[in-house]
């Protein structure tokens, strides 16, 4: 569960991007110079990059708490192997 005012701040977030998407698809269409569209696409990965952060802030605050508060080991060592999986894939590891 994302918590409310994470889920406030991705929304906001992921709809600039959504908007940035776009812009770059014009940009693309209207064969705008090289460098600006790829200047662009960087910053509509870094603000994909932060809200991953913010994702997994929430994710961890949330979800990965509880199961560490539980009494369930399995449980416990689920999240902890799907926290380290998610660290890889974001080259935190």
């Amino acid at each position: 569960m994302i918590k409310p005012d994470a889920k406030k701040n991705i929304d906001t977030r992921l709809k600039r991007v959504s908007g940035q998407v776009a812009g770059i698809q014009r940009m693309v269409d209207d064969e705008r110079y090289c460098v600006d569209i790829l200047m662009q696409i960087a910053a509509v990965r870094s603000a994909l990059g932060k809200v991953g952060q913010l994702l997994l802030a929430s994710h961890v605050d949330t979800c990965v708490a509880g199961a560490l508060k539980g009494d369930d080991a399995k449980q416990r060592q689920a999240k902890i192997d799907e926290l380290l999986t998610v660290f890889e894939k974001y080259g935190l590891r």
